[in-house]
């Protein structure tokens, strides 16, 4: 009896010590887009109120976790039965991070700056629906990486027992989710960090300093992420595109692969924007004539 509970015991612990050295290989090969799931969800999360910060964060952590929940047991079904159709769902998901990325550059040169009424309107209509919108927005984007995140995971370990592939990209998933919200979570502190250190210093010696730095560097960070966030769509999708269309993946071979990956994630985007400011154009006009 022992014997059979010792022999058990073994057969988990080496079924662990397989885990952990697969989940370290898929958490390496995801190293990239786990940057930039960092990079995107902390632009994504910041511009609130300082009281709705952790409220908003968290929001989107439950939002990120219930993706994984959707994501792991379909790509794992998926894989088992219809794995020609894994890279078509990564194409898809590649259009919507492109458009996304564009979106915001476009925003960003052309948008007409708001004054006077328009600015009391556009606050009054702000608030909690914003605040919601950006949130499931977040939501959306983090659905996104999360595909690739898992189904990359899901490629280290393919010669792998079922069992430890299962575990694996579990393990990958909430690590994602978990190590990217938990870093974003501090930064998004750093000025209460800050004020407090001032406080309890007094506003003298190091922790002092060290608290006017936090409370300073904040602005200097969110702009850095928001423009690292929209870089890092722009990548995500080309390498999307790169790696998973051969023609696309010959094309330029001489290109350094991230200047590749940009050039792709930015024409996809443009086409993807363009797109869509037909269809809505042509929905408006629609809508006119009805």
């Amino acid at each position: 009896m022992a014997s059979g509970i010792f022999a058990v015991l073994d057969d988990i612990a080496a079924l662990m010590d397989d885990v952990a050295v697969a989940s370290k290989i898929a958490t390496r090969k995801t190293a990239g887009i786990l940057g930039d799931d960092l990079a995107v969800n902390a632009e994504k999360a910041t511009g609130f109120l300082a009281s709705r910060e952790l409220p908003v964060l968290w929001a989107i952590t439950k939002g990120s976790l219930l993706n994984k929940v959707i994501i792991v047991p379909v790509a794992l079904i998926l894989n088992a039965i219809f794995p020609v159709i894994i890279p078509y769902i990564l194409l898809i998901g590649g259009v919507y991070l492109a458009y996304e990325g564009m979106e915001k550059i476009i925003h960003f040169l052309f948008h007409r700056e708001k004054k006077g009424k328009e600015v009391i309107q556009e606050t009054v209509l702000s608030g909690d629906a914003a605040e919601k919108a950006k949130i499931k927005s977040a939501i959306t984007t983090d659905f996104i990486l999360s595909v690739e995140i898992v189904i990359i995971a899901l490629g280290t370990v393919l010669e792998q027992a079922l069992i430890v592939q299962v575990l694996t990209v579990v393990v990958v998933a909430l690590l994602a989710t978990v190590g990217v919200y938990g870093i974003v979570a501090i930064i998004i502190r750093m000025d209460d960090m800050g004020h407090r250190l001032i406080k309890r210093s007094g506003d003298t010696g190091l922790l002092a300093k060290l608290g006017h730095l936090l409370v300073k560097s904040l602005p200097i960070i969110i702009k850095a992420l928001g423009v690292i966030g929209t870089i890092a769509l722009l990548l995500v999708s080309g390498g999307i595109f790169v790696h998973n269309v051969e023609f696309f993946h010959h094309l330029f071979p001489s290109m350094p692969a991230t200047l590749k990956e940009l050039l792709f994630g930015i024409v996809v985007g443009l086409i993807a924007v363009m797109l869509m400011a037909l269809a809505k154009l042509l929905f408006a006009r629609d809508k006119e004539k009805n």
